[in-house]
């Protein structure tokens, strides 16, 4: 899936940061699909990924850490990305970050299929 969600970017790809969890083990397919490195965060070291912190802690309003996911819908998580996504930063000049993906890229990242409603 990674490879996947990754390969029309690949070019801006350099390395992934992954946690220690067993459901990262395919971890050199997808260095190998996207051309990148890939390097381990230190067990309760969540500084080490920071992004993907606050990510998961905006990710929290839409879907509570008490909340099981197993029932909830990919449509549900793409509505959540897009909201997210489409919310004005602060640290990004206030910009979003698909403005700033856009900007950067070129790539319209709403195209790409990921979050496509």
């Amino acid at each position: 899936a990674i490879s996947t969600l990754l390969r029309p970017v690949k070019g801006f790809v350099y390395s992934i940061t992954y946690d220690n969890g067993k459901e990262f083990s395919g971890h050199e397919q997808v260095n190998k699909s996207i051309n990148c490195k890939s390097y381990f965060a230190k067990a309760y070291h969540s500084w080490e990924r920071g992004q993907n912190e606050n990510a998961n802690g905006l990710l929290r309003q839409y879907f509570p850490k008490t909340m099981s996911l197993v029932n909830v819908a990919c449509n549900e998580v793409k509505i959540a990305v897009n909201k997210l996504n489409s919310r004005p930063r602060k640290c990004l000049g206030f910009k979003t970050p698909y403005q700033v993906f856009f900007e950067r890229t070129g790539i319209d990242a709403r195209q790409l299929g990921v979050v496509r409603l």
